[in-house]
């Protein structure tokens, strides 16, 4: 705590990541496919030990399918709303489905994920629990593999676009940063702030 003290009381600018999806969250998610904390905004900040008066900007990030780990039957994550076969995202995406497989398994225990589509009711619940003033849309490419070469928001596939301005309309908040591949360096930036 006293090196976030600091760094606010010589006007320094802090950044927190969050972990987890909201619909994981141990308050607001859906027990008992939930992890062990509050994965809210709220909750990561009263973690960290920062006043919410504090915050400037929250990016909340939106990915273009949702994910979950395995199978709920063996009761490791829940159920999903519309769950889809990642040979269905690449037919409809142009994605070679061996990537897809080779990308979509978990970090720490590579764990195939699972997929499903997009659901409009949890952006809503997140949006309204979070507060975001941005949003970050991850895996544009999984909507038109053909995203991959945009370097502007207009450049984007026409599908994609319409997904946005929803996405916008539903969580009230403006989709500013895109990424159109798995890659750092690839996102589209509408920010009309910055850092």
């Amino acid at each position: 705590c006293d090196v976030l003290d600091k760094a606010f009381f010589e006007r320094k600018r802090v950044f927190v990541e969050g972990t987890q999806g909201t619909g994981l969250s141990l308050y607001h998610g859906q027990y008992p496919h939930v992890t062990s904390r509050d994965t809210t905004v709220a909750g990561c900040l009263s973690e960290a030990g920062i006043s919410p008066s504090r915050v400037r900007r929250v990016v909340m990030v939106v990915r273009s399918y949702p994910i979950r780990v395995q199978d709920p039957s063996k009761s490791t994550s829940g159920p999903m709303s519309q769950e889809l076969k990642w040979t269905e995202i690449s037919r409809r995406s142009g994605v070679p489905l061996s990537e897809l497989q080779k990308t979509e398994k978990t970090s720490t225990t590579n764990r195939k994920r699972r997929v499903g589509e997009f659901d409009w009711e949890l952006l809503r619940k997140a949006a309204s629990l979070n507060g975001p003033t941005d949003i970050a849309l991850t895996f544009s490419d999984y909507i038109s593999v053909a995203n991959r070469n945009a370097r502007r928001f207009d450049q984007l596939s026409e599908e994609t676009i319409r997904f946005i301005e929803e996405v916008e309309r539903v969580s009230g908040a403006p989709v500013s940063l895109i990424s159109t591949r798995f890659e750092s360096r690839s996102i589209i930036d509408r920010r009309a702030w910055y850092a």
